[in-house]
């Protein structure tokens, strides 16, 4: 299940999950962040029960994006216990990407 994270549920679904989560920050004009959405949907059917997998519109929630730095869509970060720990920004492949959740786990 692909998760929805916003400025609503950030604190309760990401920062207190008991499980790592991995945060797509996208926007929807943005071509690179159309060519990754398939394959974050795929790692979040991959990782199922053991990752949440989601996407955070930096547009609709601009202070999440601040307060985490991010600078340039997309970007991808693993939050494990209530901390980024993990960030890779741009065009990845879906390998790289499943490398990073595995290493959070």
């Amino acid at each position: 299940m692909e998760y929805k994270f916003t400025t609503d549920n950030f604190e309760t679904e990401v920062l207190q999950s008991s499980v790592p989560v991995f945060v797509d920050f996208y926007a929807d004009w943005c071509n690179p962040c159309k060519m990754m959405a398939p394959v974050v949907e795929k790692l979040a059917e991959e990782f199922d029960g053991r990752v949440k997998v989601g996407k955070c519109n930096i547009d609709e929630n601009m202070q999440i994006a601040q307060r985490y730095r991010v600078a340039s869509i997309p970007t991808f970060m693993i939050f494990k216990e209530g901390k980024p720990c993990a960030t890779q920004m741009g065009v990845q492949p879906a390998s790289e990407l499943k490398k990073m959740i595995e290493q959070a786990q």
